[in-house]
């Protein structure tokens, strides 16, 4: 298996973040990728690619150009204006709010295009998230000239990162983008399967009204968990898109049996829809000790199965790395799954 490795992801590196109305140490930290990398290494894991770089066209593909150029300079504005540190978004436009004019002020715009108090803007949030997209691109370039599979090892995630906003430790969203590349270059049909502990807002936000992009996702049920708003099963899609969203939420402490049995259900969709190509959100965060989450699957146990089911498809498949949060054993997970997968 190929692996795109972002070697720029330590330049988003926050210290802290706002979690249920506290200030904790940050749970999205560099050591994250650290951890895989090393993991991958110990078991001299896959072929290392460079990223390519691919230019912002490829990006407002999936991102709104003014969302881009914010994300792009925000924080050198913050600090030009006397900012100092990371910075956090106070003021939100929510329900029967505009959010079609772009407000001069900064405070405004940051609240414009986010939807949490949880996702630092570093001064290296776009410099990192770009460099993943384009590993994410890099990825998805070898699977739409013949690669069985590809792992884009990156940080900060993705998956919550929507067309024109910011949150869940996300900026830019890496599978929507490899998503909309593959369809740029060769794939009548893709498919995205989010098996990241949290919703894949974002991604279906992008996706929700289109037929050629199918987005499944087995996440915590949106009433108790983040976040919050988005992910319930009655949402199936829109207009063209209709039916082709599927969410399957479960309920805090899930076992591995009622988490495995959404995946079927899952997969026997995905089928259906015939993709040309899949994606895969890989979150690990459903590990039963991470510390943000509650699901209970296990290193030994669910990830080699996890790979297998997904090999069994027989699609060519990018894998993407999303959430994870129990830092130790992330890599352990990741390539559990990754060489169940290979093992098939």
């Amino acid at each position: 298996m190929k692996v795109i490795h972002n070697d720029l992801h330590h330049l988003h590196a926050a210290e802290f973040e706002f979690f249920r109305g506290d200030k904790v140490e940050a749970f999205e930290k560099s050591a994250r990728a650290d951890f895989v990398l090393r993991a991958l290494q110990d078991v001299k894991f896959g072929e290392y690619v460079e990223r390519e770089s691919f230019p912002d066209d490829v990006i407002t593909r999936v991102h709104s150009a003014r969302y881009l150029n914010f994300i792009r300079g925000a924080h050198a504005e913050y600090l030009s204006l006397g900012g100092k540190g990371d910075a956090f978004p106070s003021v939100w436009s929510i329900r029967g709010m505009r959010s079609d004019v772009e407000p001069k002020n900064f405070a405004a715009r940051m609240g414009l295009y986010s939807f949490d108090s949880g996702t630092p803007l570093t001064p290296g949030a776009y410099a990192g998230s770009r460099a993943g997209a384009d590993c994410a691109l890099t990825g998805a370039k070898l699977v739409a000239q013949g690669e069985r599979s590809a792992f884009v090892l990156t940080r900060p995630p993705g998956h919550h990162a929507g067309s024109d906003f910011f949150g869940g430790y996300c900026f830019l969203n890496n599978a929507a983008i490899a998503a909309q590349y593959l369809r740029d270059y060769g794939a009548s049909r893709v498919a995205i399967l989010d098996v990241d502990y949290h919703h894949g807002n974002g991604t279906q936000e992008i996706f929700y009204a289109r037929d050629d992009v199918f987005f499944a996702s087995i996440h915590a049920d949106p009433s108790t968990d983040y976040p919050f708003f988005l992910g319930y099963a009655d949402e199936e899609g829109e207009g063209a898109g209709r039916g082709f969203n599927l969410n399957l939420p479960l309920a805090q402490g899930a076992s591995p049996e009622s988490w495995f049995a959404a995946l079927e259900v899952a997969i026997a969709k995905t089928r259906v829809f015939k993709p040309d190509a899949l994606v895969v959100s890989l979150g690990v965060d459903t590990y039963e000790g991470d510390p943000i989450s509650h699901f209970k699957l296990r290193t030994r146990e669910d990830y080699p199965r996890l790979g297998e089911m997904i090999a069994a498809m027989k699609v060519p498949t990018l894998f993407i790395l999303e959430g994870g949060y129990a830092v130790k054993e992330i890599g352990d997970n990741v390539v559990s799954t990754l060489t169940g997968f290979e093992s098939k």
